[in-house]
């Protein structure tokens, strides 16, 4: 009897373990100032509604490569990420951050185009991309994936940062910071329109968004990169559209979340899609037919059946 007794403690224990196991959501965003954070605070609301008992948090991040590094981990449930970012990690490149293919990865959704956002003080005398050579510009936290985009936008435009006179490694809040007190003259913000840090900046000093044009973005030559525009007064100041490059995000898990939690989750997003463009206007372009268009991974069994019963995927 003491034996049956120790099993049946054990077979309980081992079957609680496995449900707590699934009662965690952890949300990977990025910087407080960015889009990511905001729409990951409305998402973990969301995610508590949808999965009863489960308890859903959110973590602030470097974003794109290190969410993705901490999925491949089991350090988190889902993430957000730029597409570019996320081809690299399958494939293993180690200059983006990655040291071995991420496997592990799986695609949710893609949701809405970051826009490239190179922004300089007004008296700095910066109005094209050539204008930064001999400037002190911020390119964001080191590999991540403002900084990834840096570094391929700057080469297809013929430059490196040592043509900088100083290059710092900032997230977006920090590198706003330095330049209200003239300690940069630009920084290179890949985020949603209208991210929290510009509009902030632009209430303090006068900037001018650098326009990136379509050849420089041609140059590139991925497929993530596509032109894209700033419309005409997206911050304070900034009277007239600006071409720039747009990359799309994503939302991205792994193969140890379960079918149901997965198919739980992208479900209940888009049944509560209001409540994401509340949190940030950006979310206004997060669509149910183009979620599951062009994954640079594979598609997670429980969003691809989501997507099935939708009837946007066969």
């Amino acid at each position: 009897m003491k034996l049956r007794t120790l099993l049946a403690t054990c077979a309980a224990l081992s079957v609680s373990l496995t449900a707590n196991a699934q009662e965690f959501v952890n949300v990977l965003t990025g910087g407080t100032s960015g889009v990511y954070y905001p729409m990951g605070v409305a998402l973990s609301q969301i995610y508590g509604k949808a999965l009863p008992g489960s308890k859903a948090t959110v973590q602030a991040t470097k974003a794109s490569s290190e969410n993705l590094n901490l999925l491949q981990a089991g350090r988190g449930e889902i993430a957000f990420t730029l597409g570019d970012a996320l081809a690299e990690a399958w494939k293993g490149n180690e200059e983006a951050g990655f040291k071995a293919p991420l496997k592990k990865l799986r695609t949710v959704a893609a949701i809405y185009p970051n826009y490239i956002q190179i922004v300089a003080a007004a008296d700095s005398g910066i109005k094209t991309l050539a204008d930064l050579k001999g400037k002190r510009v911020a390119v964001g936290a080191p590999k991540s994936g403002t900084e990834l985009n840096a570094r391929d936008i700057f080469k297809a435009a013929g430059m490196s940062y040592k043509d900088f006179s100083k290059v710092e490694y900032l997230p977006f809040g920090e590198s706003v910071e330095l330049m209200k007190n003239r300690q940069l003259d630009a920084t290179l913000i890949s985020a949603g329109l209208g991210v929290a840090a510009i509009r902030d900046l632009a209430t303090a000093v006068k900037i001018v968004i650098v326009p990136v044009p379509a050849e420089v973005v041609k140059k590139i030559g991925e497929a993530a990169y596509q032109p894209g525009v700033v419309p005409a007064n997206t911050y304070g100041g900034q009277t007239t559209e600006v071409p720039t490059v747009a990359i799309q995000n994503f939302l991205v898990t792994h193969e140890g979340v379960s079918t149901d939690a997965v198919y739980k989750m992208t479900k209940a997003m888009f049944d509560h899609l209001p409540e994401l463009h509340s949190a940030h206007a950006a979310a206004k372009a997060i669509s149910k037919e183009g979620a599951p268009k062009n994954p640079p991974v594979p598609l997670h069994p429980g969003a691809e059946k989501f997507y099935k019963e939708a009837g946007l995927i066969k």
